[in-house]
């Protein structure tokens, strides 16, 4: 019985010593097939994409500003309610 799980078992570690091997290789030198059976992405070609530019390291902060400008906002409606 301990001869026939060892034996199950090597074929075990084989087949997946082999799928390990083709993943690798796949990864390594096969990129370029694995981006081609891949679905496409067009949002790079696209014509709204081609001149845009990333957001600067402070675009945060025009963030904060108009939510800070919302927050007087309100507060100033608030408190002209109550008069």
């Amino acid at each position: 019985m301990a001869v026939i799980i060892n034996k199950e078992n090597d074929k075990n570690n084989e087949l997946s010593r082999r799928i390990d091997a083709d993943l690798r290789e796949k990864m390594s030198g096969g990129s370029k097939t694995v981006a081609k059976n891949a679905d496409p992405d067009f949002t790079e070609d696209a014509e709204y994409m081609r001149d845009l530019k990333k957001t600067g390291k402070f675009g945060w902060v025009w963030v904060a500003l108009v939510g800070l400008a919302l927050v007087v906002l309100i507060a100033l409606g608030l408190s002209l309610n109550h008069k």
